[in-house]
């Protein structure tokens, strides 16, 4: 049984009252949320804080676990190095829940967020960044209010009331250089959408992001005279106005093509930010329901109280088994790095068609996928589940390479590679499957193009695949011809009279 290391960060002591040490120590609900689900399902485990990065090192040599379950989400020193924990936990060969080191590193970043959705298409309030010790050039007259934040920060850290400045701007100089000195980050100045504030968590449960339902909060309660905004108290202080008075509806009331849209739009976020395991999306809707990506929250709060745990128990799944399913999706990501001898890193997304690891709740589609193309008999159908079950195994390393395509998160089709035995460089494609109601879509070439990628990155040179030889496979013999495969050999007659082993080679492009 794996055994799970909780990881997390120490509250710092130089956090500051009403800023940002609340938020701090709200971590230690999260510990002891994961902690009973894993005492539930009778997982061992074992608990560690660290203050700074330079811990890690240590805390992993003292720690054997398998798997290690992030809850760092602040360290003393430099802003970023809570990025860094995913990276540290892998490079010790342990698995690691959460998001990857790079889209933390991305997230954190407002302005690079913007940016990186807003080149997908994505649609975010513009915004204008003001370095450290500068003044804020105001952009041409917009006639809105502006909200300022620091870049750097999340939890709603140096958001409050006064954050919201309404036009004509008249001391927003001064509150610039407020949050310059308080967080020492640049201030993002941002378009305010005065509007509804929807949060929108999206999870693989073991088959792909899913965006669990849309969650809503409730500011009717707010008098006109306050900002609708979630901002520190709203979050973090208990005894305030607006930490009583903003509620969580969920589901929210929207009309069915606006809710449509916004699931859209947080599956494009997740790709654009190749996001792993779970996020939260902020919108904001304007007057006429048009809707704004606020953040990401790469690393967002999954204590019961919050947000995504609340999304989690409105989809129908109890917490325990999120939490475990994060636990396997860690093994799975762990378990194919030490057999294929390189990280998977995350899925490839081409052109509406994902390409990631295969999981256990794929094989049952992934067979009917098989069945269906006709192509194979009862005992072909029978190895193909026997190797599909075990490279989806967590329980120990398997020498097939499995990937599944999926179209909206559902299985189109599959591939499988692994290294030849007892040969230089030379890897087998032992499988390629698309769904028979969607060939022809470029999705076969998509896996074989991904599959000779990952070959290349594996340190391979010549893949090989083979075929039957009888008329009805005449198609798939000219698709690995027209996609630059060789016909090396052919083996009269075996399969069956009548029936050749074609083989097919390319050398693969580095």
């Amino acid at each position: 049984m794996k055994t799970v290391l909780i990881l997390y960060n120490q509250p710092r002591e130089s956090a500051a009252a009403g800023v940002t040490r609340e938020s701090d120590a709200g971590v230690l609900a999260e510990v002891a949320a994961v902690a009973g689900a894993l005492k539930r399902d009778g997982v061992p485990f074992n608990t560690a804080a660290i203050s700074c990065l330079s811990e890690l090192p240590k805390v992993l040599n003292t720690f054997s676990d398998e798997i290690v379950f992030n809850l760092v989400e602040g360290l003393e020193g430099p802003v970023g190095d809570v990025n860094a924990v995913p990276v540290v936990c892998e490079a010790f060969g342990r698995g690691c829940t959460g998001n990857t080191t790079e889209c933390l590193h991305q997230s954190l970043d407002k302005w690079v967020t913007k940016l990186l959705l807003h080149e997908k298409g994505l649609p975010v309030p513009a915004a204008w960044i003001v370095p450290v010790g500068q003044t804020f050039s105001r952009p041409p007259d917009i006639m809105k209010p502006l909200l300022l934040k620091p870049l750097l920060s999340d939890a709603s850290e140096g958001i409050t009331q006064s954050s919201v400045v309404p036009h004509p701007y008249a001391d927003i100089q001064d509150r610039i250089a407020e949050l310059h000195a308080r967080f020492g980050q640049p201030v993002l100045v941002e378009t305010f959408i005065d509007g509804r504030e929807l949060n929108v968590s999206v999870i693989d449960m073991g088959r792909g992001p899913q965006v669990m339902p849309i969650a809503e909060i409730d500011f009717s309660a707010f008098p006109a005279n306050r900002h609708k905004i979630v901002d520190y108290e709203a979050k973090w202080i208990e005894n305030s106005f607006a930490y009583n008075n903003t509620p969580r509806k969920i589901p929210a009331a929207l009309p069915e093509k606006t809710a449509n849209t916004i699931r859209d739009l947080a599956l494009g976020a997740w790709r654009a930010m190749s996001c792993r395991d779970y996020i939260r999306v902020d919108f904001r809707l304007d007057a006429n329901l048009n809707p704004f990506i606020l953040e990401i929250n790469a690393n967002p709060d999954i204590s019961p109280e919050a947000g995504l745990a609340a999304a989690v128990a409105a989809a129908g799944i109890a917490y325990n088994e999120f939490v475990m399913q994060m636990i396997r999706n860690a093994s799975g990501r762990r378990i194919a790095e030490k057999s294929s001898g390189i990280r998977p890193g995350p899925a490839k997304i081409d052109g509406g068609v994902e390409i990631r690891r295969t999981m256990s709740a794929d094989v049952k589609p992934l067979m009917n996928i098989l069945a269906g193309t006709a192509f194979f008999h009862d005992n072909e159908l029978q190895i193909a589940e026997e190797v599909l079950l075990d490279s989806v195994n967590e329980f120990k390393a398997s020498d097939y390479q499995s990937f599944t395509a999926c179209i909206e998160g559902h299985p189109a089709g599959w591939v499988c590679w692994g290294a030849t035995p007892c040969t230089d460089r030379t890897f087998d494609v032992y499988w390629l499957a698309v769904d028979k109601k969607i060939q022809g879509k470029g999705i076969g070439k998509k896996l074989m193009t991904f599959t000779e990628e990952s070959i290349w990155k594996a340190g391979g040179r010549l893949a090989v695949l083979e075929t039957a030889g009888r008329e009805d496979y005449e198609p798939t013999r000219r698709f690995y011809l027209s996609i630059g495969y060789t016909e090396a050999a052919r083996v009269k007659d075996f399969y069956a009279l009548g029936d050749d082993k074609v083989i097919y080679t390319k050398p693969v492009p580095r």
